[in-house]
Parts: C-alpha cells; structure tokens; sequence
C-alpha cells in the first residue's frame, strides 16, 4: 500500500481515545522530563510496554466537554477530558484541573475508578477543567490487524506542581517514572523498557525540542492529520511508514523491528 492508497475514514470498530504527554524541567537540567506508565503484561494492548497516561474515551466525557463549551468538533473536547480523566485514574496526577487540591486527589481518583461520573463529581465541587490548557500534536489510527484499533488523540501539558507521591493504577499498569524522550528512546534501543511503533515516532518527535514551551511552538508549525501506517516494499526490504509532512524526524522503520501492538 502506497500513501496515496491510505483510506481516509477510520477503520470499522475504531475505539476514541486520548494520551497526554506531560511535561517538567528536570532537577539535574537538560531537557524536560515526560511522565511513563509501564502497561501490566496481563493487558491485552501493549501488553508490558511503556506508553504515555491515556485511554478510551468514555460516554460522560462527551458530557463534560458539552459543558465546557465544545460543541464542534465535540471529539476534540471530549478527548481533552478523556486524558485528564485517565491521568488522573492512572496515575493521581491532577493535571488540567486547578481547584482540585492535592488533599482531594485521593478521594476524587478512587471515586472515578469505583465508577463515578467526572460530570457528577465537577457539578458537585462546582468547578471546571482547563481544557484550553492542552496542546494537540498528533493523531494516530494503526489499523493492525494483530492489535485492537483506536483512534488516539495526542496532547501536551506542562506538569503541575505536586509534592505527594504518583502510583500507578495496578489494574492496568506495573511502573511509572519520569524521564526524558531521549533516556526513554536509549532504554528501549538497550531493550531495558519496550514501546510500540506509534510511542517511538512521537518520542522521536518530542526528543527534538528541549521543553514543553518550545515543543508546543513546534506543535503549532504542524497540522494534526490522521496517521494510518501503511507498509511500502523498498529495496531493502518491507517497511512501515508514516507521512513526512507532520514534524516526526523518522517516518518509516523496517516491519521486523516493529512492535505494533
């Protein structure tokens, strides 16, 4: 499949779903370090591998954008809420919502994985997230047929200031940790952590700016277009690809170092 073959519409079944990149100044200097979970090898989507906080797009999370004033297109906002919600679940990193003290957090996380509505919970504290506050950089559809298909919004903040300890939500993830995209791209090339395809070309693309403000400028040359990898056969062998128009230094990998899903 060439580029110009690439089907325009979403693969039949795509799941919505958002990740965000968050973003702080390390304590040693050099380039802003990037919050990671590490998915529990029991899940049945990049099962052991290290990805960005995210998830699917809940049905409330339509609401909670609704109210926030998107209505066209009511994808993005709801992605926006999806991130922080899953963030926050994932993590207990409060990110994108400022009256919710660090005291709170504990409360307001085991109340959204005991199945509470963010709708319910914000109507109920009286207050209001900061979707404005995140940078769209990208978006992907794989449509591999070994792994599940999503369709994921891409998103960066910079990472509020917070003194408790984060902890991963058990149930899906096993590690978390802070650390550059460069020292994350050097671990996986060492074989110490794993990512997958999509992962590795937006750590490639973080990696060439040194910290949230200037890799939101570079956000901003790019358009966000959907990203469907399409396999090219080349002279030296079969190759996964992507567009070379949308700000990712790297743009194809041979197919048998892929890891897809």
């Amino acid at each position: 499949m060439t580029r110009d073959t690439i089907p325009e519409t979403l693969p039949e079944g795509a799941i919505p779903a958002a990740t965000l990149v968050i973003m702080r100044p390390s304590d040693v200097g050099g380039a802003d370090e990037i919050l990671m979970v590490k998915r529990s090898t029991t899940m049945a989507f990049a099962a052991g591998a290290v990805v960005f906080p995210g998830g699917r797009v809940d049905p409330d999370d339509y609401e909670v954008a609704r109210r926030h004033g998107f209505v066209d297109p009511m994808a993005d906002g709801a992605a926006r809420v999806a991130a922080l919600r899953e963030t926050l679940e994932e993590t207990g990193l409060a990110v994108g919502w400022p009256g919710l003290s660090e005291h709170s957090v504990p409360e307001v996380r085991q109340a959204l994985l005991g199945g509470g509505l963010l709708s319910d919970i914000l109507s109920a504290r009286g207050e209001e997230l900061e979707l404005g506050a995140l940078v769209p950089f990208a978006r992907w559809c794989p449509n591999f047929k070994e792994a599940r298909t999503f369709d994921t919004r891409f998103y960066a903040i910079a990472a509020p200031p917070h003194r408790h300890e984060l902890t991963v939500e058990e149930a899906e993830h096993s590690h978390i940790f802070w650390s550059s995209a460069e020292e994350t791209l050097a671990l996986a090339d060492r074989g110490e952590v794993s990512v997958i395809f999509p992962t590795r070309r937006n750590l490639e693309r973080l990696a060439r700016e040194s910290d949230f403000a200037r890799f939101s400028a570079h956000a901003g040359r790019y358009p966000v277009e959907l990203v469907t990898p399409w396999i090219e056969q080349r002279s030296d062998g079969t190759h996964l690809c992507i567009p070379e128009h949308l700000g990712y230094p790297i743009t194809s990998e041979p197919f048998e170092r892929v890891r897809r899903g």
